[in-house]
């Protein structure tokens, strides 16, 4: 019976949430308190069982809600708690290139006071090493948009990734 309620979760979870949507928010929520919230929202019922990308998004939008918490032991719990998620989807399948992005882009952007920030290389280089073998345009673009944006890859880096067909 417990099986049976996991399953039918999972695919009502699936069902509902589209990664794309999901990955279009999210990029609309890094820069939006309205957008954070409704991602927040959008993601809350999703649960450690379901699709991991789903599971790291979560984890990245709840981060993204500690700032605008009131209290720095507010801030904090719920930075913490959105970085347990990260670090979960992290565990369960590292080699989703996905979900490593998701963790690049919070320590990325983290204040580095908070600590998290300790596998940023290993994620680029993880990231610039297997972009060639995603197989979702759209995943490949957004990637690509990211890091052609960010500062935080040097030029070499980027050029890698804009020789990639």
């Amino acid at each position: 019976m417990k099986f049976t309620f996991l399953v039918l979760s999972f695919f009502i979870v699936s069902l509902e949430l589209d990664i794309g949507d999901v990955r279009n928010n999210y990029k609309d929520a890094v820069i939006s308190k309205s957008k954070t919230f409704s991602l927040n929202e959008e993601l809350k019922e999703v649960t450690k069982n379901d699709d991991q990308r789903f599971v790291a998004y979560k984890g990245a939008v709840k981060a993204l809600t500690a700032k605008y918490q009131k209290g720095a032991k507010l801030k904090g719990a719920t930075f913490k708690d959105g970085v347990q998620w990260i670090e979960y989807a992290v565990a369960q399948n590292a080699l989703d290139i996905e979900i490593r992005f998701v963790r690049l882009s919070v320590q990325q952007n983290s204040p580095k006071f908070l600590g998290y920030n300790n596998d940023i290389e290993l994620d680029k280089k993880f990231i610039l090493k297997h972009f060639n073998q995603i197989k979702s345009s759209k995943l490949k673009e957004y990637l690509k948009g990211y890091i052609l944006e960010s500062e935080n890859f040097t030029e070499d880096e980027k050029n890698v990734i804009l020789a990639v067909h």
